[in-house]
């Protein structure tokens, strides 16, 4: 097996809800801490440095936005080797493409830099596996809160 195999990793559903809705649902972090992280702080603009909170601070993973373009793209850089955003160092991509279809939204989310991590082959399909298992989980999740919230509205 080659690391090759573990370059990206996508995701794609649809929902009953308009693009403007599901931006902010995937760009703002009240929105966020209700289906991926338990908190989440940063501002909605490139450049904007924050942090993805799990537990009681027991996982704090420094972010930054690279785009926000309401309705349809958001896009964020994490897992940075050294725990702290650097620009010269390589770290994983999350783009949230956000397309109008039937009356709902199409959300493809795409994870990249698994291979730019420079990780021993092992470690590399190690993360990838844990970066799968965890958009499984969160994504569905993504989903079944819009539809939530757009019931109630």
């Amino acid at each position: 097996m080659t690391s090759l195999e573990f370059g990206s990793i996508e995701r794609e559903i649809h929902v009953d809800a308009p693009p403007e809705v599901v931006f902010e649902v995937v760009s703002s972090p009240e929105h966020i801490s209700e289906w991926w992280t338990d908190d989440a702080s940063f501002e909605v603009r490139p450049g904007a440095v924050g942090e993805f909170v799990w537990g009681d601070r027991v996982d704090v993973l420094p972010m930054q936005v690279v785009a926000a373009e309401p309705p349809r793209l958001f896009s964020f850089r994490w897992c940075y080797p050294d725990g702290k955003v650097d620009d010269s160092v390589n770290s994983m991509l999350v783009t949230f493409e956000l397309t109008p279809a039937g009356g709902g939204t199409r959300i493809r989310m795409v994870e990249t830099g698994f291979r730019e991590m420079g990780w021993e082959v092992a470690k590399l399909e190690e993360q990838y596996q844990e970066h799968v298992t965890g958009w499984n989980t969160f994504i569905p999740r993504l989903g079944d809160y819009i539809s939530r919230m757009v019931s109630t509205l």
